[in-house]
């Protein structure tokens, strides 16, 4: 299970990257800041889906530190 599907992984203000819905065909990533976690179950085998600052939605593939 990677860190993006595991909801204690993710914080509001977190810098992570997020598959957009638009993007799940190519896996495209997209930068951003965790302004809200939508996600309220634990885990998420596609990962946690979050809104962005820029209220973009997509799910977490990567949390960077």
């Amino acid at each position: 299970m990677n860190e993006g599907q595991q909801r204690a992984n993710i914080q509001t203000g977190a810098d992570v990257e997020i598959v957009l819905k638009k993007d799940q065909r190519t896996g495209k990533r997209t930068k951003g800041t965790v302004k809200e976690i939508l996600t309220n179950a634990p885990t998420h085998p596609h990962g946690i889906k979050v809104k962005l600052m820029d209220d973009q939605v997509g799910r977490v593939k990567k949390v960077n530190a």
